[in-house]
């Protein structure tokens, strides 16, 4: 009898232990359990970025810098690359950060041309990594209310052009015996998005499209890493807060942080990562594992959150589980 009632005390120990540690959590199980970068996996790569030049982009540089990777920095802001290259300065090589100039929207012809500079800027050494990071995201609104244009641009920059960029460059990746995609994708591409719609299917869409490239050509040498953030606290590409990000009453991950957990879960070769704190980890575990409730549970908040998104107020608060929605 008390070696049965020492089994149960140490059960209740070690669930009291894991509800802490999902609490307090970051980051899914598997994730936070890997810990740190496996550095090897990182060092003397060359680790192409898109939307480099601020936010998670230009954070995910200096700490892959830092890592000693070889990089190529995109985005549509030539200025701001320069500005992120030169604050690299110090921590890498002279001839470590290559920058690269780059429209998703703009059209395969000239993806193309980008393709072909990218792996000629390290002679001998092509992509090792693809880190799909640039995105376009407008202020939150309803299903019904989204433009015809904002639906066009957003899919033409989140989807068309970065499988586009895709489909261009894993032929080299191929070449060289194989190539890593490390596409940010967001919580959004996971559960339902109320107020994101359009930005939620655009996530989708990109989730849907890596796993199937994975296992297509995994055993050919490409891997695919899908990180699906929720709320992060960003900059404006100055090392200063948005002013969205400071009116926002929301816990968010920051940019760090959240760069940080992406390169560690790539190094280790992570299939998908999530990264958020609560309560938006649960409702993704809800909506994996026990989709009707899951579902059941975002249709109780959608209503609600459209509103909090339309008042600036806490659109991932637990307290949209109470109370009325205007809507009802």
């Amino acid at each position: 009898m008390p070696g049965l009632l020492l089994f149960f005390f140490i059960l209740a120990l070690e669930l009291g232990l894991l509800l802490y540690i999902f609490a307090v959590a970051d980051g899914d199980f598997t994730l936070v359990s890997k810990k740190r970068v496996k550095r090897e996996a990182i060092e003397d790569k060359v680790v192409w970025i898109t939307g480099a030049s601020r936010g998670i982009g230009e954070v995910l540089a200096k700490q892959l810098a830092s890592l000693g990777a070889k990089l190529i920095l995109s985005a549509r802001n030539v200025a701001e690359l320069e500005r992120v290259r030169s604050e690299l300065k110090g921590k890498h090589v002279p001839d470590g950060v290559k920058i690269l100039p780059l429209d998703l929207a703009s059209g395969e012809g000239s993806l193309k041309l980008a393709v072909e500079e990218a792996v000629s800027l390290f002679p001998g050494d092509g992509i090792d990594y693809m880190m799909h990071n640039a995105a376009y995201e407008r202020p939150k609104s309803t299903a019904l209310d989204v433009s015809e244009e904002n639906l066009k641009t957003t899919f033409n920059v989140n989807v068309f052009g970065t499988i586009s960029l895709t489909k261009l460059l894993t032929p080299y990746m191929l070449k060289q015996g194989g190539g890593h995609f490390v596409v940010m994708s967001s919580a959004a591409g996971k559960t339902p998005a109320p107020g994101q719609a359009i930005y939620s299917a655009s996530k989708y869409a990109l989730n849907g499209y890596f796993h199937s490239l994975r296992s297509e050509l995994y055993q050919k040498g490409i891997k695919v890493t899908i990180v699906c953030p929720g709320p992060v606290e960003t900059s404006n590409g100055t090392g200063t807060t948005t002013s969205e990000n400071k009116k926002s009453p929301e816990r968010r991950v920051s940019a760090e942080r959240c760069a940080e957990l992406t390169i560690i879960a790539a190094s280790h070769n992570l299939k998908e990562a999530w990264i958020s704190y609560q309560p938006v980890l649960p409702v993704m575990y809800l909506v994996q594992y026990m989709p009707s409730v899951g579902f059941w549970l975002m249709d109780k908040v959608g209503g609600k959150r459209v509103e909090a998104a339309e008042k600036k107020d806490n659109t991932y608060s637990w307290k949209l589980l109470f109370g009325k929605s205007k809507t009802n």
